[in-house]
């Protein structure tokens, strides 16, 4: 029988591949906005379910039939602006020029320290013609879930509008209040969504990057790789060559998921809780497919920035409230 030959997996785009040192997914690129809002929303990974739907699209060949499609539920407890962040376009990088801690919450202060002078005068001093953009670190309020988390996650979310000065009045005007994930996001909305896949400790090369078992008369090992360079390179191995090594951990970015529904927690939860989650109690963001990580894992939502089409939105009938765990 002939080998099977194929391209080797583990795509080498990412690198080096080892667990990441952040908690929090990193956003790189904010998405531009002329809608006065903020750009993103940040909530934890609940656990999955179906909805029954009725396809609504023009173009499908099962137009108007009772469609089954999966969900992940991603539960969304309210933000709050922790300080607002002022940058200067340095040709094509962005320079923060200054940061200003705006909130003194009880919340905030379990995961980071506060100062003591009230910055809120300085804040009502600035100049909006000194800036490019405006940008806000927010924080979650975990302890209004019901997964026992109590340290609050910090991170930076864009401010989208017309103008620095508009974008400065917005957040003055969201200070010390609760953001809510309707006011982000509707539903039908096509999102990015960028999180931590599950962490799967020290793996060999036959499970991190999908290389074959050699034959069983091989000399030393069945499980390694056949080959580690060239004979007159002894001693050098190429990065290339695949290895034992972390797996898993890695902070990834699904594109395009669309928002089905943004349920209250009467419509999603489950009798006796979700299995390793808990009872959900406040609303949740329901997306189309799987994420990658595990449950309670804080998950980033963002709007689509490469999506060039509108994606019509089934007619939701009924959200799957059975029981997942195993009789």
């Amino acid at each position: 029988m002939p080998s099977v030959r194929k391209p080797r997996a583990g795509s080498l785009q990412f690198w080096p591949r080892v667990r990441s040192k952040r908690s929090t997914p990193r956003i790189r690129t904010h998405p531009v906005s002329k809608e006065l809002n903020f750009t993103g929303f940040f909530g934890y990974k609940a656990g999955m379910t179906h909805v029954k739907a009725v396809e609504t699209s023009k173009t499908s060949h099962i137009k108007g039939q009772e469609i089954s499609v999966p969900v992940s539920i991603i539960e969304c407890p309210p933000l709050k602006i922790a300080s607002v962040r002022l940058y200067k376009r340095d040709n094509l990088d962005w320079k923060l020029k200054k940061e200003i801690i705006l909130s003194n919450d009880k919340e905030l202060a379990k995961a980071m320290k506060l100062p003591k002078k009230d910055q809120k005068s300085v804040f009502e001093k600035l100049n909006p013609e000194e800036y490019d953009d405006v940008r806000v670190m927010v924080f979650t309020l975990p302890s209004m879930t019901g997964m026992g988390k109590k340290k609050p996650d910090v991170a930076e979310l864009g401010v989208g509008g017309p103008s620095v000065k508009e974008k400065l009045d917005f957040v003055k005007g969201n200070l010390g209040k609760e953001i809510l994930v309707e006011n982000v996001f509707k539903e039908g909305a096509m999102v990015d969504l960028k999180s931590f896949t599950k962490g799967k400790g020290f793996q060999g090369p036959i499970r991190r990057f999908g290389i074959h078992l050699r034959q069983s008369k091989s000399e030393k090992s069945i499980r390694n790789p056949g080959s580690l360079g060239p004979w007159k390179a002894q001693g050098q191995i190429m990065w290339r060559v695949a290895h034992a090594g972390k797996m898993g951990y890695h902070q990834r970015t699904e594109y395009n998921k669309q928002i089905y529904k943004i349920a209250t927690p009467e419509e999603v939860n489950v009798k006796g809780g979700i299995v390793n989650y808990g009872q959900l109690k406040n609303k949740s963001v329901l997306v189309k497919g799987s994420i990658p990580g595990s449950k309670k894992r804080i998950i980033v939502i963002g709007h689509a920035i490469r999506t060039k089409k509108k994606i019509s939105l089934p007619t939701i009938e009924k959200v799957s409230t059975h029981e997942k765990q195993g009789k």
